[in-house]
């Protein structure tokens, strides 16, 4: 991997944490981290793109601030929203997956966006099921998915056309062109 490579993940990387940051705290934190991996991968493309995010996951693990709150550390990976941050690298790799089978192109962000999302929110669903059925009692994945699905989903999906929008306009300056 070139040092060029190296440094534009690099810059994605800080600019997820930056989108943690931006946060309104609910349940789960609304935040621009969707959008960070999503431009993560329009501008770099699916291999870089996701280990930017496997390399903020990592920051994140051993206590680095990256994540929503100023917060990092293993606990906030195995806590009750973890799935969700560690969902950020299924996205990511099922983007690239798109893109490997696809091309690099609008149809395939779009849909592979759409499906990366869909694990992203399955993986965090099913990971705060399981936390908070054995820490508070029962609860119904209905219930999860409305507290910590429905209200984000039309946000995530303008971030992802917004993700697009930028990531094809910038790309191809950084040496990163679409199909």
């Amino acid at each position: 991997m070139k040092t060029r490579d190296l440094t534009y993940i690099g810059i994605m990387v800080a600019l997820i944490a930056v989108c943690a940051w931006i946060t309104i705290p609910t349940v789960v934190p609304f935040t621009l981290q969707t959008f960070g991996v999503f431009l993560a991968v329009a501008l770099l493309g699916g291999k870089r793109g996701t280990l930017a995010v496997l390399v903020y996951l990592l920051l994140g693990a051993v206590g680095a601030p990256v994540f929503a709150g100023f917060t990092g550390g293993p606990g906030k990976l195995l806590g009750m929203t973890g799935g969700y941050i560690l969902g950020f690298l299924v996205q990511a790799a099922v983007m690239w997956l798109g893109e490997r089978l696809m091309g690099r192109n609008t149809a395939s962000f779009l849909l592979f966006g759409v499906l990366g999302l869909a694990a992203c929110y399955l993986f965090g669903s099913l990971w705060y099921l399981y936390l908070y059925t054995t820490s508070n009692g029962p609860t119904g994945i209905l219930a999860v998915l409305g507290q910590c699905v429905l209200p984000f989903l039309p946000m995530d999906l303008v971030k992802l056309v917004l993700a697009l929008l930028i990531g094809k306009r910038l790309a191809r300056p950084l040496g990163y062109a679409w199909n």
